[in-house]
C-alpha cells in the first residue's frame, strides 16, 4: 500500500487528507480501525522513540502520546506495589515487562494520557493489551501482536479501535521534508544515538552518576528528542515522571515538568493512597479527583457537598506544609534539557522536586553560574553537546 486516506486533516475542515509514499510501499499495516491524522504523527513519533529506547537500554519500551508529545515514557522494569496501585494495576497480577512499561508510561500523568495513543516498542502481549482494554485510549502501534493480544483489543471501542503493525526493520531516507505555508523544509533527520557514551562530560564536582542514574538520563534525553520544544523531562526509576513541553521559556519548561513530577510523588503519599473512594467510582473520575485533591482546587472535591460524590467519608485537606514534608523525601531524580538552561532558577527549581542529575547541551554564556548552582545543591551534571529540539 503506497497511500491511505484519512477522514479529516488536524480539524474536520481540512480536507482532502491522506498519507503516503513517494518511493515504496507504507511501512504500517492497520489491523483494526481507522487512525487519523494526528492518531498517526503521535504513532510515528512514537514508535522512533520507544524503538531507540530499547536499543539504548536493552529493555522492553512504551510511551503515551498526546498530541505529538509523549506524556509518559518508561522501560520494562518490575512495579512497586505503590506504583502498582498508583497506576491502577495491582488487580493484574504479575506483569510482563512491556506491560509494565506501559503502565509506567501511562501512570506518569493520568491526566495527559487519557485518550492518548500508545508505541510499543515489542510486540504487544496478552498481559499489555489487558491495560490498554481498560484504559481510555485511541490507538496503539507495534511490531506485533500475540493472537490472544489481537482479538482483546480489537473489542476496544465497540471493534473500532485502531491497531497498527509496524515494520520493524523500515528505515527512512536520511534527509526529511515537510511544508509549510506551501514552502518545502528540507533537513537531516536526527539520527544522533543517545547512550551513555552520551554522558561522559561531566561538568560538576560531583563526578558519580550510578548506572541507574545513567538509564534515568537517557530516558530523558530520548524522550525529549521526540517531545516539542522548548522540553524538559523528570525520570527515576525506568520512567519518565514529568514532561514539560512546548513552552517558550525554559523555566517554565522546568516548573511544568516539575509540577507533574511532583504530583506523580504525592500520589504515593498516605493521605492520597487512603482516600475513601466510593466502589463505583472510575479511574478517570479518580484521577480528577485526585489532581484536585492535590492541587490549589482542592475544595473541588473535598467541599461540602462536593466530597460526598467522590467519597464514603470526608477526607481531610493535604495542606500545603504537608506536601512539601512528603516532597521532600523524593531523591535521586534525573532531569534532561533539550537545550542549555541560560539562568540557574532552573536549578533551584529541579531541586525542589529532588533533582540530583541533570544532562543538557551547556554552551550558555553563564554556564559558570549554572554548574555554581548544581555544586552548591551537591548535583552531577554533564554537558551532552548536542541539542535536541524537535518540531
Amino acid at each position: 500500500m503506497k497511500e491511505m486516506e484519512l477522514k479529516y486533516g488536524c480539524n474536520p475542515n481540512q480536507k482532502p487528507s491522506k498519507v503516503f509514499m513517494e518511493n515504496g510501499e507504507l511501512p504500517i499495516e492497520v489491523l483494526n480501525g481507522k487512525p487519523g491524522y494526528i492518531n498517526l504523527l503521535d504513532a510515528f513519533n512514537g514508535w522512533q522513540l520507544v524503538r531507540e529506547l530499547k536499543i539504548a537500554t536493552g529493555l522492553p519500551a512504551a510511551t503515551s502520546f498526546k498530541h505529538v508529545s509523549p506524556a509518559g515514557a518508561a522501560v520494562g522494569r518490575p512495579l512497586t506495589e505503590t506504583e502498582a496501585k498508583i497506576y491502577w494495576v495491582d488487580d493484574l497480577g504479575e506483569l510482563s515487562p512491556l506491560a509494565s512499561a506501559y503502565a509506567r508510561a501511562r501512570g506518569a500523568d493520568r491526566m495527559s494520557s487519557f485518550g492518548d495513543f500508545i508505541s510499543l516498542s515489542d510486540t504487544c502481549d496478552l498481559s499489555t493489551a489487558q491495560i490498554i482494554k481498560r484504559e481510555v485510549s485511541d490507538g496503539v502501534i507495534a511490531p506485533g501482536y500475540d493472537a490472544d493480544a489481537l482479538e482483546l483489543l480489537k473489542t476496544k471501542k465497540k471493534g473500532n479501535y485502531t491497531i497498527i503493525k509496524i515494520d520493524p526493520d523500515y528505515r527512512p531516507d536520511p534527509v526529511e521534508h515537510k511544508q509549510v505555508f506551501g514552502v518545502v523544509f528540507e533537513q537531516g533527520r536526527n539520527e544522533l544515538v543517545i547512550d551513555r557514551d552520551f554522558l561522559g562530560n561531566v561538568v560538576t564536582k560531583n563526578k558519580d552518576i550510578p548506572d541507574d542514574a545513567k538509564i534515568d538520563l537517557i530516558i530523558s534525553l530520548i524522550t525529549l528528542k521526540y517531545t516539542q520544544s522548548n522540553s524538559v523531562c523528570f525520570a527515576k526509576g525506568g520512567q519518565a515522571i514529568g514532561i514539560g513541553a512546548g513552552q517558550q521559556s525554559r523555566v517554565h519548561c522546568t516548573r511544568l515538568a516539575g509540577s507533574k513530577a511532583d504530583k506523580w510523588f504525592l500520589r504515593q503519599s498516605p493521605q492520597v493512597m487512603n482516600l475513601p473512594f466510593k466502589e463505583d467510582i472510575g479511574r478517570p473520575d479518580r484521577d480528577n479527583a485526585i489532581d484536585n485533591y492535590i492541587g490549589e482546587d482542592w475544595m473541588d472535591v473535598i467541599g461540602d457537598g462536593k466530597w460526598e460524590y467522590y467519597f464514603t467519608e470526608k477526607p481531610a485537606r493535604f495542606t500545603p506544609e504537608e506536601q512539601r514534608a512528603w516532597l521532600d523525601k523524593n531523591s535521586d531524580v534525573a532531569l534532561g534539557s533539550d537545550a542549555f538552561f541560560p539562568f540557574s532558577d532552573n536549578i533551584d527549581r529541579a531541586k525542589k522536586s529532588g533533582v540530583k542529575y541533570i544532562a543538557e547541551p551547556g554552551g550558555s554564556i553563564r554556564d559558570d553560574i549554572v554548574i555554581k548552582a548544581c555544586d552548591e545543591y551537591g548535583m552531577a551534571m554533564c554537558f551532552t553537546g548536542l541539542r535536541l529540539f524537535h518540531h
